[in-house]
């Protein structure tokens, strides 16, 4: 059947593309579908993958794919996955094309998520604009760029302190901004002040800086703290509407729960990269994690049984 596919992976970031890869490479038939918003298209440089520091995310995308490209047995197209259901033992995939590209219905033997995750960043109204030059989302990824600077950590929700706590690492002058929302206990505070930490409980009027170099925070009272750079903590959100029919099960906030090699709640579906259990959001860790999905789909397509 043209259209019947080993696996369909949906999303082509490096878990994606990572598992396309290596079950091109095991001769099984592939789709890799992506929409072609990535979440960090505002990042200009990537830090922390081996042979690749310093990359740019949207280059080592293009490589990548470069590389899928010499394997007959994947294939690659722009298409925003609409519907993934379940089909007469397998699965039905309803994508709708991006940029030009065909809309597809296919069917596939297993499907793999790799769709990472969506940002709403704080509502602030210059934000958007730092974001990916002076300020951050990943701290693995960007901190060591900011080591001993004054930094700001803005953000609202329930991690902040944890996530201040690992800012800390790299720099000694950190203060907190949690907008007045922020839910950082008395506790959490005293742990963090122990740190060197400030945190800040006033509202945010805005960022302020110069192309896109953050200078300030300004706030809701006329006051503005200076500082050199940051981070903040998006909400992040799986966006799993295509898969609600499957009834995948989640954690608390929303992310896919797999076992450790990617399989889901539902047999034939699994996941890999941003959208499954937290840790660390880097591209060499969404890499690893689809190399090994990518072991695990082609053992139970062969029916190996578990080790």
């Amino acid at each position: 059947m043209a259209d019947h596919y080993d696996v369909v992976i949906v999303g082509a970031g490096p878990a994606g593309l990572s598992a396309a890869l290596n079950l091109a490479r095991a001769r099984r038939h592939v789709l890799l579908l992506d929409g072609n918003r990535p979440r960090n298209a505002a990042t200009m440089v990537s830090h922390g993958f081996i042979t690749r520091d310093g990359i740019a995310p949207h280059e080592l995308r293009r490589l990548a794919r470069e590389e899928l490209a010499q394997y007959p047995e994947a294939e690659f197209q722009l298409a925003t996955v609409r519907s993934v259901s379940r089909l007469d033992g397998a699965f039905a995939v309803d994508a709708k094309g991006v940029n030009g590209s065909p809309s597809r219905s296919v069917t596939a033997a297993s499907v793999l998520v790799a769709t990472g995750l969506k940002e709403t960043l704080p509502a602030l109204p210059s934000i958007r604009a730092f974001y990916g030059l002076g300020l951050f989302s990943c701290v693995e990824c960007d901190g060591y760029e900011h080591s001993d600077r004054p930094l700001a950590l803005i953000g609202e929700t329930s991690d902040l302190a944890a996530r201040a706590l690992l800012i800390a690492q790299w720099s000694h002058n950190l203060i907190v901004f949690t907008n007045g929302v922020g839910r950082i206990t008395d506790s959490q505070e005293a742990v963090l002040a122990a740190r060197g930490v400030r945190v800040e409980r006033r509202e945010i009027a805005d960022v302020v800086g110069e192309r896109g170099v953050v200078s300030a925070v300004s706030l809701a009272d006329g006051s503005a703290i200076a500082v050199e750079g940051g981070f903040v903590r998006p909400r992040w959100d799986a966006a799993l509407d295509y898969v609600a029919e499957l009834q995948l099960s989640t954690d608390g906030w929303g992310l896919l729960l797999t076992d450790a090699d990617g399989r889901t709640s539902a047999t034939g579906v699994y996941a890999a990269g941003d959208s499954t259990a937290p840790g660390p959001q880097q591209l060499i860790v969404a890499a690893g994690a689809g190399a090994r999905v990518a072991a695990a789909i082609n053992r139970d397509l062969i029916g190996i049984a578990r080790a």
